[in-house]
């Protein structure tokens, strides 16, 4: 007997009781669920981090297998060992100035919100500089503690180990967690379980393919044109502008505003040059890497994923974030699948 054939503990002979099994299957469904959202939503939330970030390795793994026909397990060695060479490239070559860079920035920023405070005043604008300093001064020094709030009681840190060693796990042996999952659901189930998982996999992993791309290109970009202008700390601001271009919707416009207000600081020449750098690095990514990328994933709504956004940063914070888009990429996959098994076929 094939493995999908074989029973499994939630098969029921008697149809009258898998009915009603069924449907007191749903009310108590519903229940588990309000309970593992209230009481498992944070570690759920890692787990499926793992399973993000094993899609991007094994997406790397894929793309290495079209020219090296190496065993999978190589090629997913080969794609941590080149991620933790750039780490560590970039750590050695741009460590400490982009740490010098990170360090100044905070005083940059203050320094320029108070330069345009006094111009507002001296336009009849009533603004209470004092209170805005504290206020921003505050904002300058939340961001650390919102980013060690993350990881629960042990830090941020904590939380990114261990979505780094699940989904080096998800990404090593896939066919093992998928097999496991599938054996506690009915034999009826486990075929549209196995097509549906591998729609969402196909789906995360173009989706983070794309969302690599745009930080890649969005970072190079906006590093090399504000180098070329000579605009001071270019490195952490193309460091920036990469890494928050991993959050749609919300990370371009904090990425522009930080460097608009750095470039002003050189003058206004500068600070009109900074503007039209943020411009074009996003039109391009726009216009060209965005529609690219939307072919052939999810296809999003804009304000889907900012509304998701806004929700699982509040519950969450910055890990709620990152994983808003994807989240509600897998969930309208599901959906999806689930309103195709449900239309009838057509005679």
């Amino acid at each position: 007997m094939a493995e999908s054939e074989q029973v499994g503990p939630t098969d029921i002979s008697d149809p009258v009781l898998r009915q009603e099994a069924k449907r007191a299957a749903v009310w108590i469904g519903l229940t588990v669920l309000v309970a593992l959202t209230i009481f498992l939503a944070q570690p759920l939330l890692v787990i499926f981090g793992g399973m993000v970030f094993a899609a991007m390795v094994d997406g790397g793994a894929r793309l290495l297998g079209r020219v090296a026909p190496l065993p999978r397990g190589i090629r997913v060695t080969i794609v941590l060992l080149a991620g933790v060479a750039f780490l560590v490239w970039t750590a050695m070559f741009a460590g400490r100035q982009i740490a010098a860079e990170a360090a100044a920035l905070p005083a940059i920023v203050e320094t320029q919100a108070l330069r345009s405070i006094s111009w507002l005043q001296s336009h009849g604008f009533a603004i209470n500089a004092s209170n805005i300093q504290t206020i921003a001064e505050k904002a300058l020094g939340g961001v650390g503690e919102l980013t060690s709030a993350v990881g629960g009681v042990l830090g941020g840190l904590t939380t990114a180990f261990l979505i780094l060693v699940m989904g080096i796990y998800f990404a090593a042996e896939p066919q093992l967690y998928r097999r496991g999952v599938a054996w506690m659901l009915p034999v009826q189930e486990r075929e549209h379980f196995a097509e549906t998982t591998t729609v969402m996999g196909k789906t995360l992993r173009r989706l983070m393919f794309g969302r690599l791309i745009g930080m890649f290109v969005e970072g190079i970009a906006t590093w090399a044109m504000l180098a070329i202008y000579g605009v001071p700390m270019a490195g952490l601001l193309g460091l920036l502008t990469g890494l928050l271009a991993f959050l749609p919707n919300i990370g371009a416009p904090i990425s522009g505003l930080l460097m608009v207000i750095v470039g002003f600081s050189g003058g206004v020449e500068m600070g009109l040059y900074c503007v039209i750098v943020y411009v074009v690095v996003q039109t391009v990514d726009g216009n060209v890497i965005v529609p690219m990328v939307a072919k052939r994933t999810a296809d999003l709504a804009p304000a889907l994923v900012l509304g998701a956004q806004l929700i699982m940063g509040v519950l969450f914070g910055i890990i709620g974030l990152m994983l808003a888009d994807p989240l509600v990429a897998m969930i309208k996959v599901a959906l999806e699948r689930q309103s195709l098994r449900n239309t009838p076929a057509e005679s």
